[in-house]
């Protein structure tokens, strides 16, 4: 009970399942822009358990966000460790925190290697009432999947070389985020971007369809970092979504508090096919791309004031499964 309860109160690191078998996952997902943004990379390190340890693996994907190539670097169960007390995780000689990774990932398709270090991490606030994104959910021990945001924004120094390409990292701007738990949402989208004409500005949105108790219901997370404040619009705390819409081209989602309102218009474009959880095993199936860009409003509700206007560029965009049941929830 001790461990599990640090576990909650420390959403960066791994929590693993609970007993040697599965279904289970763990992964960590770290967004890359270099200084001029021509260079836009995610790694994603984690670990699957089937039903039986037999089925598991550990491994590291990465995804060009400008050509949209993704590659999944595979490695044994056994290659997968985790510290106890700490973020720190490795796969093979690959190693990851929260303050930096080192990869060591050999592959003939597209060995990766380097080390980038990361300060000023902006993290989302963990408390005793609200332990991180998830909000009070966090302490719900039977969720499907559960979600952490390690840091909203950072700087990075250092080198990568990725398929013979030396890329300088030096200057550029990061974000972190995770997930672990049984799969993915059958249904979700996801927006992110922390490239906003205005240095320090980072959005974070994601909207699901979250088993519960025998049913389900729609459920979202949406935190705008701005001015060294966190405007947050969650399901838990009450607020609402006003519309969502979801097409061809453009994803529009408007929420509201009590006293602000955020719009959100995001462009779709294309982009890589990710491995994801499903129960049974990490299926590629979800199209990722770092190349969409979101425009943001907030809005007090009292008098309509513009708090904050802007448009994030190299921005996440995931748009994933059963879109109806998620638009009419």
């Amino acid at each position: 009970m001790r461990r599990w309860i640090r576990s909650v109160l420390h959403p960066d690191r791994y929590h693993g399942p609970r007993g040697d078998r599965g279904p289970f996952f763990e992964g960590w997902y770290y967004k890359l822009v270099d200084a001029s943004g021509a260079h836009r990379w995610a790694v994603i390190p984690g670990v699957f358990l089937g039903d039986d340890r037999a089925r598991g693996e550990s491994f590291v994907q990465v995804l060009d966000g400008a050509s949209g190539r993704a590659t999944y670097h595979a490695a044994p169960l056994d290659a997968f460790s985790a510290a106890s007390d700490a973020f720190d995780v490795r796969v093979g000689a690959s190693r990851f925190r929260s303050d930096g990774i080192v990869l060591a990932v050999e592959d003939a398709e597209r060995p990766v290697e380097g080390e980038l270090r990361f300060r000023d991490l902006k993290p989302w606030p963990v408390t005793l009432r609200s332990p991180g994104v998830m909000g009070w959910y966090a302490w719900v021990p039977f969720m499907e999947c559960y979600h952490g945001v390690v840091s909203l924004d950072h700087a990075i120094e250092g080198r990568l070389r990725i398929g013979g390409e030396t890329i300088d990292f030096s200057g550029g701007r990061g974000y972190t985020e995770k997930d672990w738990g049984q799969a993915f949402p059958s249904a979700y989208v996801w927006i992110q971007s922390n490239h906003f004409e205005r240095a320090g500005v980072s959005l974070s949105a994601s909207v699901a369809m979250i088993p519960w108790i025998g049913r389900s219901f729609r459920g979202f997370l949406v935190g705008l970092f701005c001015d060294g404040v966190l405007h947050r619009f969650t399901t838990y705390a009450g607020a609402k979504i006003e519309s969502l819409e979801v097409d061809e081209t453009h994803v529009r989602w408007t929420v509201r508090s009590a006293r602000q309102r955020l719009v959100m218009r995001a462009t779709r474009a294309a982009g890589g096919l990710l491995h994801a959880p499903v129960r049974t095993e990490m299926h590629r199936r979800v199209d990722e791309t770092l190349q969409s860009t979101v425009e943001v409003e907030l809005t007090a509700i009292g008098d309509g004031r513009t708090l904050f206007a802007g448009v994030g560029r190299h921005a996440g965009l995931e748009v994933h499964g059963d879109l109806e049941t998620l638009l009419r929830a």
